[in-house]
């Protein structure tokens, strides 16, 4: 009888126990259906670690007015320039998991400059929740038209007769043109002297004076001056011709194989953001994206739109920064 008792006891407690395990998964689930159903309900900070007019802002501010009518909520950009592009990404970084803290994320931002700068001042691996890879863009390798080189085997041939004679600017240690630059020496065994400028309006006004050779530069920044004959251009850095210059081979198959050098951009959230939230972003954001009026205002500067899960945006990441970490060891590419 005392057994029977206590066997009885023994299965009141599995039961109640499985029981409040089945009333606490569906009080979470309860909450998480909340979040999602009830998120945004009020309006979104998303920084931007570029100046206003820059690159990356521009393609920031297209997104945020694709992204607050589908949201209901603005998306109100927050530009915070400096540090490599690290100030922003930190703040990024640090901000609370709430949903209501965003960050547009260079690949200058969050793959390149923490490589160059050694001690970043958050892991990108690990401070931030991916949520959605928005738009691939190109640069330009152009030179000063004075420049007896036309083509980039001439460049090569020319460097490699002339080494450390030929000079090429960037926007600043770490961005994508220096590193961009950084490969393509070490792919051709060239070198060529980087000049760092504070801004990429500087670099190309250098590079039209003849102060420096070359740069390297994003296409909506630089293909003006290349329209204009200011700048001559050599090529474009990514696998494909791109529509803006479409007479402009690609580095890799102007005498460079295999070479590529794309700048991308995503949006990333504080690590531990909920995934009803990013979830809700990330659907909203590849509507936007596959929307034809969009699509248009990217190509016009030459950017190509993306899309795809958080997942997806997360591996690729992982991928860039050892990529870029591996260009950055190799070329011994410091931050001044």
């Amino acid at each position: 009888m005392g057994q029977g008792h206590q066997g009885r006891q023994r299965e009141g407690g599995v039961i109640m126990k499985i029981f409040m395990a089945v009333i606490l998964v569906g009080v979470a689930a309860c909450s998480i259906t909340a979040h999602g159903a009830d998120y945004p309900s009020r309006p979104i900070r998303m920084i931007v670690p570029q100046a206003p007019g820059s690159a990356s802002d521009t393609v920031a501010r297209l997104l945020a007015a694709e992204l607050s009518p589908r949201l209901g909520q603005q998306v109100v950009v927050d530009n915070r320039p400096g540090g490599a592009l690290m100030i922003g990404m930190e703040m990024t970084a640090r901000a609370a998991p709430d949903g209501y803290t965003i960050g547009y994320a260079p690949v200058g931002g969050l793959v390149i400059s923490p490589n160059v700068s050694g001690k970043p001042p958050y892991d990108s691996n690990k401070d931030f929740a991916a949520i959605i890879m928005t738009a691939f863009n190109t640069m330009l390798l152009a030179s000063n038209p004075n420049l007896a080189v036309k083509n980039v085997r001439e460049l090569i041939d020319y460097a490699k007769a002339n080494p450390n004679k030929l000079s090429s600017a960037s926007s600043g240690n770490g961005t994508p043109g220096h590193v961009g630059m950084e490969l393509f020496k070490l792919m051709t065994n060239t070198q060529i002297v980087h000049i760092p400028y504070k801004g990429g309006a500087a670099g190309i006004t250098a590079t039209i004076s003849g102060e420096v050779h070359l740069m390297m530069e994003s296409l909506n920044s630089i293909t003006p001056n290349a329209k204009a004959g200011r700048v001559r251009a050599l090529g474009v850095t990514g696998s494909k011709r791109v529509a803006v210059l479409p007479e402009v081979p690609t580095i890799a198959e102007a005498g460079v194989p295999g070479y590529e050098a794309m700048t991308w951009n995503g949006i990333v959230a504080p690590a531990g953001m909920p995934r009803a939230m990013i979830d809700r972003l990330n659907t909203e954001l590849n509507r936007a994206l596959a929307e034809p009026g969009l699509q248009q205002k990217l190509a016009a500067i030459g950017a190509e739109p993306a899309g795809g899960t958080p997942e997806e945006f997360a591996k690729f990441i992982r991928s860039e920064y050892a990529k870029w970490g591996d260009v950055v060891r190799r070329s011994g590419a410091k931050m001044d």
